[in-house]
């Protein structure tokens, strides 16, 4: 087996199992899955999370879809009570959407179900084991970052 095939081999088994443990974590009903927003509600509500806040324009151009579903959208997060919008401090024309505590409270929920998960796995590897999968999620994270900030990724 060439080095390539080895390398293309090694990618499709990570790749499969790391889907696997998607499909495992899914199975314990984390809020991701349980809350009843739609995939584009859920994409909005964490754009705003990682970005803070964010305007109609912002959401419509990451979503790739116009203005008008952006606004319907964010209407039945507000209806919900996860997100809230304020005029922009700098420029009075614009609407930014920022998410209220209940929405901030899901978005910490989803993420300590999945580390709570990734925790009980974790309590039953060996020290060796840590290490190494410290030392490859850290190399992971380095070519994310350097992807990025090249504007690869």
């Amino acid at each position: 087996m060439s080095v390539k095939d080895e390398r293309e081999d090694l990618i499709r088994r990570i790749t499969e199992t790391q889907r696997g443990l998607g499909r495992l974590f899914a199975q314990h009903h984390s809020p991701l899955f349980t809350s009843n927003l739609t995939m584009r509600q859920l994409k909005v509500v964490m754009l705003v999370a990682v970005n803070g806040s964010a305007s109609g324009q912002d959401l419509a151009q990451d979503l790739g879809v116009g203005l008008g579903t952006v606004t319907g959208i964010v209407d039945r997060l507000v209806a919900h009570g996860l997100v809230s919008r304020h005029e922009d401090p700098h420029d009075r024309r614009v609407r930014r959407v920022e998410l209220t505590p209940a929405g901030a409270a899901l978005i910490e929920e989803i993420n300590n179900a999945g580390l709570r998960h990734y925790r009980r796995i974790m309590d039953h590897l060996d020290t060796d084991t840590l290490r190494a999968l410290d030392h490859v999620t850290r190399a992971i994270r380095d070519v994310a970052d350097k992807l990025i900030h090249d504007g690869n990724a």
